[in-house]
């Protein structure tokens, strides 16, 4: 088992910047390099999407088109921590954010990839 926890959310501007944090624990030895990890979100009405993904090495990415050139997601495999910085943030980003994990190493894109999940942290971006 790995419990997942968010933090970092908040109410932002538009235009402004937050960057979330996830922290895994309790993997049971599991090496957390062994993991593939992303982030996902979901608006009020609307179905969670992926956000970004990241491979167990940190070497392979993946963005939404949506947040491209505006988030970075990263990781420290010695923390057992992910990474999201989000700028330039817009109205339209506002939604809970999901961090999750799978025991693979390479990560998938859809919800149904990933075994662990955070209880999310809430992002509002006024505008």
């Amino acid at each position: 088992q790995v419990q997942l926890a968010e933090s970092g959310g908040g109410l932002v501007q538009a235009g402004g910047s937050l960057r979330l944090s996830c922290a895994a624990s309790g993997d049971s030895g599991r090496s957390f390099t062994t993991y593939a990890m992303a982030w996902f979100r979901q608006a009020p009405g609307k179905e969670r999407e992926v956000v970004a993904t990241i491979s167990w090495s940190g070497g392979s990415t993946y963005y939404t088109d949506s947040v491209k050139g505006r988030f970075t997601i990263s990781r420290d495999n010695v923390k057992k921590a992910m990474y999201l910085q989000m700028n330039s943030l817009k109205s339209e980003d506002t939604a809970v954010y999901y961090c999750a994990a799978s025991p693979t190493l390479v990560a998938g894109t859809t919800g149904k990839s990933y075994q662990y999940w955070g209880q999310g942290t809430q992002v509002t971006v006024s505008s």
